[in-house]
């Protein structure tokens, strides 16, 4: 009788795409298709290295920041999902007794909805893992080092299930979307030049 191998199961997508497709869901769809080109810019460098820093500031402080009375942090904490399809690591989870909250680090001056679509998957992630409810979460803004807290609510969570449904499209019928309406965001994009509908 054959051996069975038991199969690795990698989740197709990262939580870090879901920002990447609601910015341009072109960026996506060429990381995926060609994931040899994409450079590594300065501001994705940036961002590490000020997460990282960023970690041992927390570990020294209270969690009356985040209005959190009680609760054990938990730096880089790794997710996976084959019910959704996503995988990620949480730059700062806090484990309360009765819910589960996700922080995100970001180097930027404000909380944008890719943003909040990100820390909303993190937070049904880590319900999925835990069996702790995850009604919150927080984007610790590095610049002002201010934490904004985001409510999951259930318009958002709706959204997310649409994203991550319009993402397994494109994946599986290769399909390229549309590109943004904002052409601003083309300007400095590393790969404009991919984009021969674009002028």
């Amino acid at each position: 009788m054959a051996e069975q191998v038991e199969v690795q199961f990698e989740a197709p997508f990262r939580v870090t795409d879901l920002k990447q497709w609601v910015y341009c869901p072109r960026i996506l769809y060429y990381e995926l298709c060609l994931p040899d080109v994409r450079p590594t810019t300065y501001k994705m460098e940036a961002g590490r290295e000020a997460g990282k820093a960023e970690e041992e500031r927390e570990a020294r402080r209270s969690l009356k920041l985040y209005g959190i009375e009680t609760g054990r942090r938990e730096f880089n904490v790794t997710v996976s999902s084959k019910k959704y399809g996503l995988r990620g690591k949480v730059d700062l989870v806090i484990w309360g007794e009765q819910e589960v909250v996700p922080v995100d680090y970001k180097l930027s001056k404000f909380a944008g909805k890719h943003f909040q679509l990100q820390l909303m998957a993190y937070g049904l992630l880590l319900e999925e893992i835990s069996g702790l409810s995850s009604k919150r979460g927080f984007l610790y803004l590095l610049p002002q080092r201010q934490a904004e807290e985001v409510k999951f609510t259930a318009r958002l969570r709706e959204t997310l299930l649409k994203t991550l449904e319009a993402m397994n499209y494109m994946l599986y019928n290769e399909a390229m979307p549309p590109p943004t309406p904002n052409r601003n965001k083309c300007l400095a994009c590393e790969f404009r030049r991919f984009c021969n509908d674009m002028v």
